[in-house]
């Protein structure tokens, strides 16, 4: 029972902080261009404004919406408010949380899992900034070779090699509930190369078919 109490204090205080900080940074966030636009005198018009924003809006509000119903399972209470305050979620934080359960051989949904991903996610934070902080720093001085067009392919690929190795491991666990969505989203980026940019906007119907193919498979005990 004293277990039970300290973690539900602990989920309130989390809770609490994280709500107080993500709406801090959407207020600072606002706050920038809202800003210049008083000191230089440079107000959008209202309804220049409504126009961008929902061409804008109607991308990425349910690619938000998504995100956030995908990820934050995955994440927990800590390191799902640490992750959408810093950012680099798919590319960084994900990966991390990830790795970091494997390796500690924790279950999503567990007290163990919750301070294991918020670890994780913190780490990856702090490292983050530092290399950030190096990088600038450093920017003049390297300049050369990372535009160096031998590497350029390198940098180009780094991301897509993560998530296929990582994503390889994900997927022949769960065969059954991978393969229709993996294979049908790859066909269609082969098929309609332009797809490929819209990675965001295909998570939603791949995610969607292993929701519903997940919950027939369970239907049918077949998981």
């Amino acid at each position: 029972m004293d277990k039970e109490k300290f973690l539900e204090e602990f989920n309130r205080q989390q809770h609490r902080l994280g709500r107080i900080m993500l709406i801090s940074a959407a207020l600072l966030l606002l706050a920038v261009p809202f800003m210049l636009g008083a000191i230089y005198g440079a107000f959008p018009d209202f309804k220049g404004f409504i126009n961008g924003f929902i061409k804008v809006g109607i991308v990425y509000i349910p690619v938000g919406i998504v995100e956030f119903l995908v990820y934050a399972p995955m994440l927990g209470n800590g390191g799902s408010y640490l992750t959408f305050l810093t950012g680099n979620v798919t590319n960084l934080k994900i990966p991390c949380a990830m790795n970091a359960r494997d390796i500690a051989k924790t279950e999503v949904g567990t007290a163990e899992n919750e301070i294991i991903s918020t670890l994780s996610v913190a780490s990856s934070s702090i490292v983050t900034m530092l290399v950030i902080f190096a990088g600038v720093l450093l920017l003049v001085p390297l300049t050369p070779v990372l535009e160096n067009p031998v590497l350029t392919p390198a940098f180009d690929t780094v991301v897509p090699a993560l998530f296929g190795a990582l994503g390889l491991k994900y997927f022949k666990k769960s065969m059954k509930i991978a393969a229709i969505p993996l294979l049908s989203m790859t066909l269609l980026c082969v098929f309609v190369p332009a797809a490929i940019s819209q990675t965001s906007i295909l998570l939603i119907p791949a995610g969607g078919m292993a929701l519903l193919i997940g919950y027939i498979l369970w239907k049918k005990d077949k998981l």
